[in-house]
């Protein structure tokens, strides 16, 4: 998917709304286990109810990977369910030597068909670089991650003259690699404060922002702080969403949660894509 198509479905739909699709066998309602595949079908459920309010879904990898072989089956039944016109993210956080990152990039892109892969960009340039040769597809790199441990490294200045912090290394050495329309950025919404300088580092390329809702970061103070004329966003938001509730309802009450969520989108689109 380009660029400007991920831009055309945000402006359709007043949304840059991403799913996350963290799919948890113990946590899904109870009555779905009686079901061939759980998995599956608790998630075509949430897109059924969900699609019309969102631009990405993201599969938490590592939950399909959890139950082995039929994991697998589950996901790529669940990417060959998302409508085409929405933008898939393999949130699988890949980074290996090149050979490796070569395989992860056609396990990705080419078996299973993915718009995006999340990718650690911490053994540098030619673990990166395999993702970025696929035509229309995206590398999303992390680059300053909402959870706490964020501040062990992502934080450490890397010259005590230039005080430049290693996140915004890997932000402006990697735009050597790719560009804004085939890389986007993880930057958590906890760290709102640092929105403003990411987005002067990155102003033109879109960035996926983990950590609205649930893990309690702010989706007003992301949008004033991290749009762009593009918008340029794309706010994740899963626990919050999927599981809404464990009843016979939750395909619905996971729809007034994302609608929720796409009517404030919708506000801040209005205020601060210019």
């Amino acid at each position: 998917m380009t660029k400007s198509e991920i831009v055309k479905q945000i402006k359709a739909k007043k949304s840059f709304l991403c799913i996350g699709l963290d799919t948890d066998i113990q946590k899904i309602p109870s009555f779905l286990l009686k079901e061939k595949d759980p998995v599956f079908e608790f998630n075509k459920i949430i897109i059924d109810h969900t699609h019309e309010y969102c631009v990405a879904y993201k599969p938490n990898i590592a939950f399909y990977e959890a139950l082995g072989a039929n994991g697998w089956e589950s996901l790529q039944k669940t990417l060959d369910y998302i409508p085409e016109n929405i933008f898939t993210i393999a949130d699988a956080k890949r980074g290996d030597i090149g050979n490796t990152s070569t395989l992860y990039a056609r396990a990705f892109f080419e078996n299973m068909d993915f718009d995006s892969v999340t990718v650690a960009p911490y053994m540098g340039e030619d673990s990166v670089s395999p993702f970025l040769k696929f035509k229309n597809k995206w590398v999303i790199l992390l680059a300053l991650t909402s959870n706490k441990g964020s501040e062990d490294f992502q934080y450490i200045q890397l010259q005590e003259l230039d005080r430049e912090k290693l996140y915004e290394r890997v932000l402006t050495k990697s735009q050597q690699w790719g560009n804004d329309n085939n890389m986007m950025y993880v930057v958590g919404a906890t760290q709102a404060a640092e929105l403003a300088n990411v987005r002067k580092l990155a102003p033109k390329h879109f960035l996926l922002v983990p950590g609205v809702g649930a893990q309690g970061g702010s989706l007003e103070e992301v949008s004033k702080y991290g749009m762009n004329s593009d918008c340029g966003l794309l706010v994740n938001s899963s626990r919050g969403i999927i599981y809404s509730s464990s009843e016979k309802d939750f395909g619905e009450a996971a729809a007034r949660s994302a609608q929720e969520l796409q009517e404030s989108m919708k506000k801040y689109l209005d205020l601060y894509a210019k």
